[in-house]
């Protein structure tokens, strides 16, 4: 089984870099034109299914309120696997990722992403400085973000999240615009965040929180904000687990 576990997940990275080259010059028409930053979300979307599909990983997307598609959020899900990026790119809201500057090193996919998405370096105080800057011009252009709130893929007991960071929640405050819960329950089971990489059986899952809205808080309210967060997520992750055990 194993042997079959590895095939697929070799199989899975041919599909993506594939799909990556086919859906490459899409996506620089937002890269030259950088007011159809919307162009992001809708490829993702098509990206996000069509891996997924031809991975034949079935997908079930759960919005628990309608999102208005017209407004803007700042998404924030748990972490755990490096499935949860695509996973996240079939939000039905047009969005950009802040996430580590890892991936910039990855030939052409870095190049797209350095140029489409915000990154940081975690290690680096000025770099976290920056991506909060850039954070909040993104979203003064009008863009939506989706920042993973552990600050990475950080956990070493998933499905148990780490401490939040203060990213998310102080730009949507400063903002005033939502935040948007988001649990993916199933992924660190689907792939694990191991050394020897598998894909293992699963539905890839991810449930759309109702908007915590933001108007009128404070930088004070940050704390009780991080922690509604938090205990939405954690709440939403044992009750799925429980209910497929």
């Amino acid at each position: 089984m194993k042997y079959i576990r590895t095939i697929h997940i070799v199989y899975g990275f041919i599909v993506f870099s594939i799909l990556f080259l086919l859906f490459f010059p899409a996506l620089l028409i937002p890269i030259f034109i950088p007011s159809l930053h919307n162009w992001v979300g809708i490829i993702n979307r098509a990206w996000a299914k069509s891996i997924f599909t031809l991975t034949f990983l079935p997908y079930r997307v759960e919005c628990q309120t309608q999102l208005d598609r017209t407004k803007q959020y700042i998404f924030c899900p748990n972490h755990f696997s490096y499935l949860d990026i695509p996973t996240m790119g079939l939000n039905p809201v047009n969005t950009i990722f802040v996430g580590k500057n890892d991936m910039e090193k990855i030939p052409l996919f870095g190049f797209m992403y350095r140029k489409l998405h915000i990154t940081v370096n975690r290690a680096s105080l000025k770099s976290r400085f920056n991506t909060i800057l850039a954070s909040m011009k993104a979203i003064d252009e009008g863009k939506s973000l989706v920042i993973y709130p552990e600050g990475g893929m950080v956990t070493k007991e998933p499905p148990k999240m780490c401490a939040y960071k203060d990213g998310a929640f102080r730009a949507a405050i400063e903002k005033q615009i939502p935040i948007v819960p988001v649990t993916i329950p199933f992924n660190w089971i689907i792939l694990p965040d191991e050394e020897k990489m598998r894909l293992h059986r699963g539905t890839v899952k991810v449930i759309f929180h109702a908007p915590i809205e933001t108007k009128g808080m404070t930088l004070n309210d940050l704390p009780n904000l991080k922690q509604r967060v938090f205990s939405i997520i954690d709440t939403e992750l044992k009750k799925e687990l429980s209910l497929n055990e």
